[in-house]
């Protein structure tokens, strides 16, 4: 199944102003990211994608198996050799954080180290693409770094958050 219309865009603006003698002086601010990827497994390409909103229970982990234990939307495997964009974004209405990173074993570490964190707070979210020139992206090597480990900071309530990755299966 190809993919198409894959894009990942990021930006932020922001606008400073002061007021001096004859008016206001402003000093516009702004970063803007896109990558746009083609159906297949080289530069500027991807063939695979996994999109899921999940709840933990309260304390609770799991690991994201980033090669071969995903579902994508028509119910095939998806198994990814490497990462070429991630969001992950947890719910606003969550009472604890959502912490990506640091799996106990086969930690997916070309991106956090193998002891590496993240935490989002509610209604955070984290965007990665590389950029389109990379061939290769954030490995994954299965059986040995493929987990993403997500987990619930706290106890007392369940967190949700939503997942999107992109990538290539060579």
């Amino acid at each position: 199944m190809p993919l198409s219309g894959t894009v990942l865009a990021v930006s932020a603006f922001a606008e400073q102003s002061t007021t001096i003698d004859l008016g206001t002086s402003r000093a516009p601010q702004s970063l803007a990211r896109q990558m746009q990827l083609l159906n297949g497994t080289g530069a500027g390409k991807a063939d695979r994608v996994f999109s899921d909103r999940r709840t933990l229970a309260a304390s609770a982990t799991e690991d994201l198996d980033l090669a071969g234990a995903l579902i994508d939307a028509f119910g095939a495997a998806v198994t990814f050799a490497g990462i070429k964009g991630l969001v992950i974004a947890a719910a606003a209405g969550n009472s604890n954080n959502v912490v990506l990173g640091a799996a106990s074993s086969n930690a997916w570490a070309s991106l956090l180290g193998a002891t590496g964190t993240v935490i989002l707070r509610p209604g955070a979210f984290l965007a990665v693409g590389t950029g389109q020139a990379d061939a290769t992206g954030y490995v994954v090597t299965a059986g040995a770094g493929d987990l993403l480990k997500v987990a619930n900071s706290g106890a007392g309530s369940s967190v949700s958050y939503d997942v999107h990755i992109i990538g290539a299966s060579a």
